[in-house]
């Protein structure tokens, strides 16, 4: 599948200084991915793909992470997600690690990329998950950005709406799951996993990089969630400025 040049990894573009092997492998990968995730409906298709790389990469640059492992590492973190494989933990770092040994990469890198994505995801809000090299916490970081502010909020409800769950049920408080196991078996309604785990990502960032803006996300967020519930009440959810609580202090 052809790949627009305007989408073509900052590596490749940097082929001609002497990574010809690498951009090679990236560009391959890139191209696998976005076959295999664009149109994907619930906020985890090639754009969320996009979108975190673009930030791991620029989260790299600020930190001193290395590069091609974070590239590699954003590229494929959602490539057999497991929401969307039975709740099947290893199915992630299991097709990472398949893609990268046919693509010829280093041993090292395989088990790197293959121990962030292994490791990357929110579990609970009682279940900590340290990320044990600069690598893993660029990538990490990246992707809970991801899911917070506008494009958080969006993928929130679209993830919501492909269970067929509720936007809100007020008499269903959210949990504070103390298991990985009870965190993936939960079904509450959406506005539940904004207190389940979305406001909850703002502390958990690794680098000072990625909470200077968590910090602005996270107070997005909350402005919508004030607002919403005032709709939700029949309010119509102006300030006193007719600014809808939209403007910052």
């Amino acid at each position: 599948m052809a790949v627009p040049p305007a989408f073509l990894s900052t590596a490749v573009k940097m082929a001609d200084d002497g990574g010809g092997a690498r951009a090679e492998v990236l560009a391959r990968t890139e191209a696998h991915v976005r076959q295999a995730m664009s149109g994907e409906g619930t906020g985890h298709d090639w754009w969320h793909i996009h979108r975190v790389r673009q930030t791991a990469l620029r989260l790299a640059r600020e930190e001193g992470a290395d590069a091609y492992v974070v590239e590699l590492a954003a590229l494929l973190h959602d490539i057999a997600d497991h929401k969307f494989h039975g709740g099947d933990e290893t199915a992630g770092p299991r097709a990472a690690r398949a893609w990268l040994e046919g693509a010829g990469v280093e041993d090292e890198v395989i088990a790197h990329v293959s121990a962030i994505i292994a490791g990357l995801s929110f579990k609970g809000a009682g279940v900590a998950t340290p990320m044990h090299t600069p690598e893993g916490r660029v990538v990490q970081d990246a992707d809970r950005l991801d899911a917070m502010g506008a494009v958080g909020i969006a993928r929130a409800f679209a993830y919501g709406g492909s269970l067929g769950r509720p936007l809100h049920e007020p008499e269903q408080p959210p949990e504070a799951h103390a298991s990985f196991a009870a965190y993936k078996a939960s079904t509450g309604a959406t506005i539940n996993h904004f207190h389940e785990k979305l406001l909850l990502l703002r502390d958990r960032m690794n680098t000072a990089s990625a909470r200077r803006v968590a910090e602005g996300r996270h107070r997005f967020m909350e402005r919508y969630l004030a607002r919403f519930h005032a709709e939700w009440e029949g309010e119509d959810g102006m300030d006193a400025d007719g600014t809808g609580g939209d403007g910052d202090a």
